[in-house]
């Protein structure tokens, strides 16, 4: 959601601070594999129960992961293998966060509870796979209700009280579990309308010239 409706006014607040950061010689990979080094520590101290200060190191970790775009921008580097690395590392970045919460959870509740964060993570990877398979098949598949912003945010809030932790969770996970069938559902949906008709140029002779007739080949 945030990526589709503020993601322009968002790159030009982080423009100038992307500028500034490759005056300083920090590259896109530095600020993407720091955010990693964050998003453990977060997973960390979430285990441990340290709540409060999971929440600065959340916000740490979203700067970065919020930053290294900016960056490769603002240096003019930016690449497919820059691109790869960023989606790797948020995904192992998902993974330290959720088994931060997963270990709290196994030492505050009992039962199954602990398969909570596993499920969230479960449908958390499925919501990137189907952008990645969808946009390898030239379709579209951004937008939703629980992108990663929204669950580092809604993340974030359930971390403020003990009280709300459990339930704020089972809130990630409904309101992701929405966002894989949405776009499940719009992919399918655009997939199966047909491909347009190739375009044939077809060469005539006109008035001593060759001009040149563009048709659509029909289908049969």
């Amino acid at each position: 959601m945030f990526d589709g409706k503020f993601r322009a006014g968002l790159d030009q607040t982080t423009a100038p601070v992307g500028r500034k950061l490759v005056a300083m010689g920090i590259s896109a990979d530095v600020l993407t594999a720091s955010g990693l080094v964050f998003a453990c520590a977060t997973g960390w101290f979430i285990a441990m129960g340290y709540h409060f200060v999971a929440i600065v190191m959340l916000m740490l970790t979203g700067f970065h992961d919020m930053l290294d775009g900016a960056v490769a921008k603002a240096s003019h580097r930016a690449s497919q293998r820059g691109s790869f690395f960023d989606s790797v590392v948020d995904r192992v970045s998902d993974a330290a966060l959720l088994g931060g919460v997963a270990y709290w959870i196994t030492a505050h509740h009992h039962g199954q509870l602990v398969l909570l964060p596993f499920a969230i993570l479960t449908t958390t990877f499925m919501i990137s796979y189907q952008r990645s398979k969808a946009e390898s098949l030239g379709l579209s598949a951004k937008g939703g209700l629980m992108e990663r912003a929204e669950r580092m945010i809604l993340l974030g809030v359930g971390l403020l009280a003990t009280a709300i932790f459990i339930p704020v969770l089972w809130l990630m996970l409904v309101l992701t579990a929405m966002t894989a069938l949405g776009r499940f559902r719009r992919v399918w949906q655009v997939a199966a309308r047909p491909a347009p008709a190739p375009v044939v140029h077809r060469y005539v002779h006109h008035a001593g010239r060759l001009r040149r007739s563009v048709t659509r080949a029909s289908r049969h």
